[in-house]
C-alpha cells in the first residue's frame, strides 16, 4: 500500500501565498517519507491550469499526486463540467483518483434525517463522473463525510445500492465513520469490496470536546481511539493494495508535526 498525506491544510490558512504553501506541503511529505499526496481539485486555478508546473514540483520532491478532491455544489451540470476539466489536469500530473463529496452544511443540527432524494441525485451524478473517469483510466471514489447527506451507514448503503460498482468506489474515512456511530473495523470489513481509496485520521474519545463542531475531535494517528491495526488488517484481508491517505482537518500543532506524528505511528505501530 502507498502511504499518502493530504496537503490542503497548508493552503487553507495561507490564502495569500498558495504556491509557496503548496510546495511546503510537498517538501514536508517527502521529508517525512510519505509516498504520495492529495489535494483539492481547485488547486488548478492557483497554477492557471498549468499542469506542467505542478508535475515539475511533484517530480522535484519525488512524490505522486494520488488524488484530487472534487466538492459537489448545488449545480450538478457544473459539477460534471468541473470533473471533465479536473480529469484532464489529473491525467497530466499523473493522479489516479478523484474523490467526490456531497455539499456540506455548517449549521446545526449536524446529524439530519436521511434525504433519499439528495442521495439518489448524488448517486446519479457519481455514476456519470465515475464512467467518465473509468473511460480515462482514472478511478472515481465517493467520500462519506459528516454534515453531508451521505454520512451514516444507512445513507452509505443507499448510495452504494444506487451506484455502479464498476464506476463508483468508496473512500471511507476512519474518523467520519467513527463519528457516524459505526465501528471503523466492521465498516471497513462491510464495504471492503467497494473501497477504492482510504482516509485515515483518529478521533478523540471525549464527546464533550467542542460538541458544537464534533469534527474538532479529529486527531493525528495514535492520539485517539480508532483501531488502525484492525482497519489495516481488514483491508489486507480483502486484498486492498491502494492508497492509505492520512488527513487531519485542523492540526492542533503545526502541519509538519501533525504529519510527523501520523507517519511515525504508521511506521512504528503498523509496520508500514
Amino acid at each position: 500500500m502507498k502511504i499518502a498525506y493530504t496537503g490542503w491544510t497548508w493552503l487553507v490558512n495561507h490564502k495569500d501565498n498558495y504556491k509557496y504553501e503548496f510546495e511546503q506541503s510537498l517538501w514536508a511529505a517527502a521529508d517525512l517519507g510519505y509516498d504520495a499526496v492529495e489535494n483539492f481539485a481547485f488547486i488548478t486555478k492557483y497554477y492557471d491550469n498549468d499542469a506542467n508546473e505542478v508535475k515539475a514540483l511533484l517530480d522535484k520532491y519525488g512524490l505522486e499526486m494520488a488524488n484530487l478532491y472534487l466538492h459537489f455544489s448545488e449545480n450538478p451540470e457544473e459539477d460534471y463540467q468541473n470533473a471533465v476539466n479536473y480529469l484532464d489536469f489529473m491525467k497530466k500530473i499523473g493522479a489516479t483518483y478523484m474523490n467526490m463529496q456531497a455539499v456540506m452544511w455548517n449549521d446545526e443540527p449536524h446529524n439530519r434525517p436521511t434525504d433519499e432524494k439528495a442521495i439518489l441525485a448524488y448517486a446519479e451524478l457519481s455514476n456519470k463522473i465515475g464512467k467518465l473517469c473509468a473511460e480515462q483510466g482514472c478511478i472515481a471514489c465517493f467520500h462519506p463525510h459528516a454534515n453531508t447527506a451521505v454520512y451514516t451507514e444507512e445513507q452509505i448503503d443507499l448510495f452504494l445500492a444506487n451506484t455502479d460498482p464498476a464506476y463508483v468506489k468508496l473512500c471511507p474515512d476512519t474518523a467520519h465513520t467513527t463519528l457516524a456511530g459505526m465501528d471503523a473495523v466492521k465498516a471497513f470489513e462491510k464495504y471492503a469490496s467497494r473501497i477504492g481509496y482510504v482516509h485515515l485520521k483518529d478521533v478523540d474519545p471525549d464527546v464533550n470536546f467542542d460538541p458544537k463542531w464534533p469534527m474538532n475531535r479529529f486527531r493525528a494517528l495514535g492520539m485517539g481511539t480508532v483501531d488502525f491495526r484492525g482497519v489495516v488488517n481488514a483491508l489486507k484481508n480483502a486484498g486492498y493494495d491502494g492508497v492509505l491517505c492520512v488527513e487531519l482537518d485542523k492540526p492542533h500543532v503545526c502541519n509538519y508535526r501533525s504529519a510527523q506524528i501520523s507517519r511515525e505511528y504508521i511506521h512504528n505501530v503498523l509496520g508500514m
